[in-house]
């Protein structure tokens, strides 16, 4: 993404870096930090901006999807899919 400071050549697309953070849903990551988004240096589109919020919207669904889950199993309904329980919580396919 252009936004940043320090633009990396050959880093990953959006589309690998939101498939990767899908792959770690069934970590207990417990924090997340999102640096770098320069607004300056972003063009029209305001890619690197709507990039970030996408994966703020992907870490914080996936904390939620796993308090469903932990709710779930407390209440005794074991799952291994969260999202087929809340239709609620489906993500925006890419």
């Amino acid at each position: 993404c252009p936004g940043t400071g320090t633009p990396e050549p050959g880093g990953w697309t959006s589309r690998e870096a939101i498939k990767i953070l899908r792959g770690l849903e069934s970590l207990n990551i417990v924090g997340a930090d999102i640096v770098e988004v320069a607004p300056a240096y972003d063009g029209a589109g305001e890619q690197t901006s709507l990039v970030a919020a996408q994966v703020a919207f992907e870490i914080l669904t996936s904390w939620v999807g796993q308090g469903l889950g932990k709710l779930d199993k407390a209440k005794g309904k074991e799952t291994d899919d969260v999202h087929a329980q809340h239709p609620g919580l489906e993500k925006d396919e890419l």
